[in-house]
């Protein structure tokens, strides 16, 4: 029996997958296949590979300064997530009113979203400096004392987390905005009959309903705060004394400082595995059945 000839549209439609077939093969699965080998193995880029069992798992376990960072990364998200959220959602709110220059407004909160993170960060660096930084410069002059924004341990990534805040929040004002354009403005007219007030409007009729979008943004953020590194890499290098040092930024210097390329795979699929269970269980604490 003789097969089938391949269809030209058939022909056609592989031909078209193929660019991401290959780049998906080269980029992703390449590279993560050969993570997974280095998680068994003890490499440093010019001696071949040694193979140690768990031995990068053991260490890992004994790790203080990986834990110390996973705890930086945590006191990051405790902070700039609540804040990137509830300023993003004020700022949609404003937005999706009536005002003067509306548009305008839209483009200016965004704009800091598409320039580059190291160009931002070095503009914020200046305005965190200590002596002639413009921050302690309108402090002083208002008869305050200046303040160690980056050199202080209490307070360093508290500084960076308001910084990612600023650079990120028109990315999810612009996803907010969405969510909130595509309620339909009957609900609120029945909330206005009912006798609702603004506040009641917004707790049973706004946040219901943009219910997923703020899922989604709580995703994100979470997923882009885990992966925090510009930022402390820049500003601070992980100190002062290791406060700033982000799970990725040690990563990085366990890689290309130390080229313990094995003990940094580890380290990379461990915190993959902690943002995995800390993004359920924000999803499954944060669902709301709109329904009720």
């Amino acid at each position: 029996m003789r097969k089938p000839r391949l269809r030209e549209t058939d022909r056609a439609g592989y031909l078209m997958v193929l660019p991401y077939a290959i780049s998906f093969l080269l980029f992703v699965a390449y590279p993560l296949i050969f993570s997974l080998i280095l998680v068994f193995n003890k490499w440093n880029i010019v001696s071949p590979m040694k193979f140690i069992g768990l031995g990068n798992f053991q260490r890992l376990i004994h790790d203080v300064l990986f834990w110390k960072s996973l705890g930086n990364t945590g006191i990051f998200l405790v902070i700039h997530i609540p804040l990137q959220i509830v300023v993003a959602l004020v700022l949609a709110e404003v937005l999706n009113q009536k005002i003067i220059a509306r548009g305008f407004f839209r483009g200016a909160f965004f704009l800091p979203v598409v320039i580059s993170g190291v160009v931002v960060t070095i503009l914020w660096q200046q305005l965190y400096q200590g002596e002639t930084g413009v921050f302690n410069t309108i402090l002083t002059k208002i008869g305050l004392h200046k303040v160690p924004w980056l050199t202080s341990t209490k307070l360093a990534m508290p500084s960076i987390a308001i910084m990612a805040t600023w650079k990120n929040v028109g990315l999810y004002v612009v996803l907010l905005l969405a969510g909130l354009q595509g309620i339909p403005k009957s609900l609120y007219e029945v909330a206005d009959i009912d006798g609702a007030t603004p506040f009641q409007k917004f707790i049973h009729v706004t946040l219901p309903m943009i219910n997923p979008t703020l899922i989604m943004v709580l995703i994100l953020s979470t997923i882009g705060g885990f992966s925090l590194f510009i930022e402390p890499y820049i500003m601070t290098g992980g100190g002062p004394m290791s406060s700033t040092l982000s799970a990725v930024l040690y990563i990085y210097k366990q890689a290309f400082y130390f080229s313990h390329m094995g003990y940094a795979a580890t380290m990379g699929f461990a915190v993959a595995l902690v943002i995995f269970v800390v993004v359920l269980i924000q999803k499954k604490a944060v669902e709301i059945d709109i329904y009720k």
